[in-house]
């Protein structure tokens, strides 16, 4: 078995693979990078390849250098068709000479049919003008008028597909990438997602994007069976049909969409992928006002939220008793600290509306509150900051910069343990399964670890070395334009070891929402080694539910904190 350690700050693999180049310089430079991807699926994925694509890593490797690097070029670009008088690269050579055997592959179409839409992307105005002259006359289109024009115009009674000439097209040759849909899928598997391409590699060997060295042996891998990935690939396709859609029909997409859902093979991140998209089409019905749409979408998605919305439709439409039912059932067990924060603000509301005894939701937090006078200054929270530091007391602007800062760097080895379904390529940021149900379960050892630190005093070492060591890399819990080492000294002498801990598990508590939210300022009395934390809010402005959740830990947990209502100053 072959064991695969990738470290992109040194560009270099160590693996069976050829090694990356590290020179951006030398010309074929994206041919060894997708030659790498094709290699490393292969080797990986072999056993979910169809024989057909298995075929193509074979062909592809007996072609000629010039016909494999036009292939890669064509496959990093964008869309599917090419005009031959935009294909040419030095290092390619001829362009025809280097497409033939592409197109004796059957990988490119040499004369393609285009649709109007097609050619009208391909052409210039000119060319358009020149090619088309006889129908926009028949059409009685003035030769001045748009592009857009031109297009709406025609395509209301013409919209077969022909080859350029026979549009009236001449002089240049159109190529169709016939292998997208395949090259897609290996992009899929290599990088575990549809977000992420070829732009990767140069990105990281431009030291543009630092990766952390993690272990990746040959069975870390996204997928375990193709009927996974054909199912990542139908919720794909599904997913830029709503993006395409705008004010389209949603009833198609539904229609497609939700037998996908059913057929899903028992992969929770697969599922998730899922229901997060049947939530975002049942969302836009909710916006378009077809709130029986919204909510039979609702009842059906088991996507986090999805109660919740289902919660507000129900009281929107007047249907109380089952709202009160539902909200009952989110109060026992509730998804999330949202979830619960939405029910207890509601349940009232439903009670007065049902006549019911109305329970008293019991006395609410207090959060210290000051306010301030400023002169005007577009950036509330700076006023604030610059107002209230002193050269012995300074004064950040940190947000959700700080904290998850700090954990990210105290808690890096656990963030990036090698754990099968964490890590499957080497441009990873961070862990996959960080918003699982069972991303901290998983690693429970590890963070206990970590948090250890907090109580012999050795956490404030680890995190300094850390930064150091780590300054740069990627992690989804790092903001390295908001730290420097001044900024996490002083921290580290004002909060105490128990604060650290405190912020910390709850982060673990709820990766996902907990991130944010936290107060925008802190304050540093570093003589007397002690600190606050402050929200800012300017005239108008409220506090938002994942604030308030921040600020009832804190005040629950003596955390010191306090929230800054700003006026400005009248100026005459």
């Amino acid at each position: 078995m072959v064991s695969t350690t990738v470290h992109w700050y040194a560009n270099q693999m160590t693996s069976t693979y050829r090694p990356l180049t590290a020179d951006l310089a030398e010309p074929l430079y994206y041919l060894r990078n997708f030659q790498t991807v094709l290699d490393w699926v292969g080797e990986r994925h072999g056993d979910l390849l169809a024989p057909e694509e298995m075929a193509f890593l074979d062909a592809f490797r007996a072609l000629p250098e010039p016909s494999r690097a036009l292939l890669a070029r064509m496959v990093m670009r964008k869309g599917e068709y090419f005009r031959r008088d935009r294909l040419g690269y030095r290092e390619v050579g001829d362009t025809a000479d280097a497409m033939a055997p592409l197109i004796s592959a059957g990988w490119v179409d040499g004369d393609p049919l285009l649709t109007l839409e097609t050619l009208f992307a391909l052409c210039t105005r000119d060319e358009l003008k020149s090619a088309l002259r006889q129908r926009l006359a028949e059409r009685g289109l003035a030769l001045s008028a748009r592009k857009t024009v031109w297009l709406e115009a025609l395509r209301e009674d013409d919209e077969q597909a022909r080859a350029a000439k026979a549009w009236g097209w001449d002089g240049v040759t159109v190529y169709q990438l016939r292998i997208r849909p395949l090259c897609d899928r290996l992009r899929l598997m290599f990088f575990g997602n549809l977000h992420q391409d070829w732009s990767e590699f140069v990105l990281a060997e431009q030291g543009t994007f630092l990766y952390e060295t993690v272990p990746l042996p040959r069975a870390s891998r996204p997928f375990q069976s193709r009927e996974e990935v054909d199912a990542y690939l139908d919720l794909a396709a599904c997913r830029e049909q709503f993006d395409g859609d705008g004010e389209g029909d949603l009833e198609t997409l539904e229609q497609a969409l939700l037998p996908r859902l059913e057929a899903l093979p028992d992969n929770p991140w697969l599922r998730e992928r899922g229901h997060k998209l049947l939530f975002k089409v049942a969302r836009e019905r909710e916006r378009r006002g077809e709130e029986q749409a919204a909510l039979d979408l609702y009842q059906r998605c088991h996507y986090a939220e999805a109660r919740a919305r289902e919660l507000r439709v129900l009281e929107k439409t007047g249907r109380y008793a089952e709202a009160y039912q539902l909200a009952r059932t989110a109060e026992a067990e509730p998804r999330n600290e949202a979830e619960w924060q939405q029910v207890q603000r509601v349940l009232p509301r439903l009670q007065r509306k049902l006549g019911h005894p109305v329970r008293s939701a019991g006395a609410m937090p207090t959060h210290h509150e000051f306010e301030l006078t400023l002169p005007y200054y577009p950036w509330v929270e700076l006023a604030v900051r610059n107002h209230m530091r002193t050269a012995s007391e300074p004064v950040y602007y940190v947000e959700n910069t700080l904290i998850n800062s700090l954990f990210g760097l105290l808690c890096w080895e656990a963030l990036f343990a090698p754990l099968p379904g964490a890590f499957f390529h080497p441009f990873q940021s961070g862990p996959a399964d960080l918003y699982r149900d069972d991303f901290v379960s998983r690693r429970r050892d590890l963070f206990a670890r970590a948090l250890a630190c907090l109580n012999d005093g050795s956490y404030r070492t680890v995190i300094l070395q850390r930064f150091e060591e780590k300054y740069g890399y990627s992690s989804p819990f790092l903001f390295w334009d908001a730290l420097d080492s001044e900024l996490l000294t002083q921290a580290l002498d004002c909060i105490p070891a128990e604060h650290l801990r405190l912020c910390f598990e709850r982060l673990l508590a709820d990766p996902r929402a907990n991130r944010s939210g936290l107060p925008d300022l802190i304050q540093l009395w570093p003589r007397q080694r002690r600190y606050r934390m402050v929200e800012v809010k300017g005239p108008g402005d409220r506090l938002q539910d994942n604030q308030r959740r921040w600020l009832d830990y804190f005040q629950q947990h003596d955390i010191p904190v306090a929230v800054c209502h700003v006026r400005w100053r009248e100026t005459e």
